[in-house]
Formats: C-alpha cells, sequence, structure tokens
C-alpha cells in the first residue's frame, strides 16, 4: 500500500504545473515602458523585505554585467502607506543624487540595526549620521516630483499585478514573480527573447 501511495505521489509531482511554479507570467496586452529603445528590466522591492535584502547583492554583481542594451530600474513596491512612505524615501535618494551611497546601507541598517523608517527620529538620525541634511531630506520627500514618482510606483505595482516582492519584470511583458528561485537567470532568459524577437 505504501508503494502504490509513493508511487501516485511521484506521478502527481510529474504532472505539468505541479512539479514547479510557472517560472514567470506574460501580461497581455503589453504595458508601455520607459526605456527609450532599450530592453526594459524593473526591480519592484521593499526596503523591509528581507527578500530583497538577500537580493540585493546578486542585483548589484548582475548589472557590473548588464548589455548595453538594457536598461535597468528599481520601483518600489506601494501596496499601503507604509510602503509608500518608505518608496517615497528612495525617489528623495533619487532626487538628491543620493541612490548609490545610501540604498544598501540603508537595507543594512534596516535589516541588521532594526531601523524603523516611520519613526521619525530614528530616521533623522540615521540621515545625519550619513551627512544629510534631515531639513532637506523631509523638504524633497514632500515635493511635488517625489509624491508623483511614489504615485506612480503605486499604479506600476497594479498594472503590473505584483503581489509580492522581490518581483521583476521585463520589457512591459513578462513578470517573474518572488518566489522563484534563480530569478536573475529567468530574467536574462527573457531578455534574451526580447532582443532575439526584435520588438524592443
Amino acid at each position: 500500500m505504501r508503494r502504490v501511495l509513493v508511487f501516485m505521489l511521484f506521478s502527481l509531482l510529474a504532472l505539468p504545473g505541479l512539479a514547479q511554479q510557472p517560472r514567470f507570467t506574460e501580461l497581455k496586452p503589453a504595458l508601455a515602458v520607459e526605456s527609450d529603445g532599450k530592453i526594459e528590466v524593473l526591480e519592484f522591492f521593499w526596503y523591509g523585505c528581507i527578500h530583497c535584502y538577500t537580493l540585493e547583492p546578486h542585483i548589484e554583481s548582475w548589472l557590473k554585467k548588464l548589455p548595453a542594451d538594457t536598461q535597468f530600474r528599481r520601483v518600489p513596491a506601494v501596496f499601503n502607506q507604509r510602503w509608500a512612505h518608505d518608496a517615497a524615501i528612495f525617489y528623495t535618494f533619487e532626487a538628491m543624487g543620493l541612490v548609490d551611497k545610501l540604498h544598501k546601507p540603508l537595507f543594512d541598517a534596516i535589516h541588521k540595526d532594526r531601523l524603523r523608517t516611520d519613526n521619525e527620529q530614528e530616521f533623522t538620525g540615521w540621515l545625519q549620521k550619513n551627512g544629510v541634511d534631515p531639513q532637506k531630506f523631509k523638504d524633497t520627500m514632500k515635493s511635488f516630483g517625489v509624491q508623483s514618482r511614489t504615485k506612480r510606483a503605486t499604479q506600476l505595482t497594479a498594472a503590473y499585478k505584483i503581489d509580492g516582492t522581490p518581483a521583476m519584470a521585463v520589457q512591459g511583458r513578462y513578470v517573474v514573480p518572488s518566489e522563484i528561485p534563480g530569478m536573475l537567470k529567468t530574467v536574462d532568459g527573457l531578455v534574451d527573447q526580447v532582443r532575439k524577437s526584435g520588438t524592443k
């Protein structure tokens, strides 16, 4: 009886769709991209996501080998006001030219030092420690440009049907969900597929 049950289990696992999760989903119709003739790759992330934090070193290594015809862009996923707050922090970094300097340190501070970005006193202290004028940061964060980009990130999160982070999207057509192992390899394959199709 046990052998029969084991055989049935392996038979079920061998069925398409049960052995593994789909490696990506295709959006129909495809969404417009902002990459100006290049193949667009988006990463949807949240600073509070431990899996995004774990992926970050791999993203950094992957970016060093990014082909010239491919453009990468980070998009902070937004599902609620808490996530919108952190999205605004990221876009404030961008507006102030601080992404290269502070993106990874903020990840470290959150996941190693338990910094809470929604605690104004804690976050202000962190900014000062990293040589940033807290008042200038606060003013920039409230600016029309940062608020507009945060709103746009909310729209993109919904349009790409993102339900978890990290997730990646290729050329407005394909979404690689968060639970897929080796997601960067899948992204590379999709970039190559778009390149070969000649429809950037």
